[in-house]
């Protein structure tokens, strides 16, 4: 019987030390942005730059998580992605619920912080995205990765148009309005993990009670 059929990773790119070197790339932006965005958030009360900020927060967790099973077997990298799924989803619920809150507050938040971060923010998750685009059609640990950057880098554009729309109007309507679309790409992008992980978790069980039966013959 093959490694593969017993479960061992073949070469692919989980081995490729580009994916490596991709993901330590990307863990050390996430984590500078996770801090530039954090703080300007709560200087210009928005919520969206917040929101943005946690996202980058657990996306650097992501990549950390991502880097140590790279080179475990299935099962071991559907759980860690079962997690990262989880939590993105968690985090969509977390971000409606902060929204109501500020929607009941009433202030509104300042678009020219909200502009400049947003850019920055989004010309690294572009970058990053580029860079992990090659590797988006993998298992459920490492399409997790792709999902997460890809949200990101789609969330910041939504940033600068809120910015726009709270400068334009005075209010803070976009800005909550762009917390809420990124709430559900998270929804979203955690079902879609948890979906594939939950398969591949299926496919680990099958393999090893297929492994448990031609071992009693």
């Amino acid at each position: 019987m093959s490694a593969a059929c017993c479960g061992a990773p073949s070469k692919t790119a989980l081995d490729d030390p580009r994916w490596r070197r991709a993901l330590w790339i990307a863990l050390a932006v996430n984590a500078a942005m996770f801090a530039a965005e954090m703080g300007a958030g709560l200087m210009a009360d928005s919520l969206s730059l917040r929101a943005d900020a946690l996202d980058f927060l657990g996306d650097a967790a992501n990549y950390a998580i991502s880097l140590v099973v790279a080179g475990a077997v299935l099962a071991w990298r559907a759980r860690a992605a079962l997690l990262k799924g989880a939590t993105l989803a968690l985090f969509g619920v977390w971000i409606i619920a902060s929204a109501v809150g500020a929607a009941l507050d009433g202030s509104a938040p300042q678009p020219h912080t909200m502009g400049v971060v947003g850019v920055l923010a989004l010309l690294a998750n572009v970058g990053v995205a580029i860079m992990l685009y090659r590797f988006r059609t993998g298992d459920a640990n490492m399409r997790s990765v792709w999902i997460c950057s890809r949200n990101d880098a789609v969330g910041n554009f939504g940033v600068v148009a809120a910015a726009l729309g709270v400068f334009g109007t005075g209010s803070a309507w976009p800005d909550l309005g762009v917390a809420i679309v990124m709430a559900g790409l998270s929804l979203w992008g955690g079902f879609q993990i948890i979906s594939q992980a939950r398969s591949e978790l299926r496919t680990g069980a099958g393999d090893n009670h297929a492994r448990i039966v031609v071992g009693g013959r």
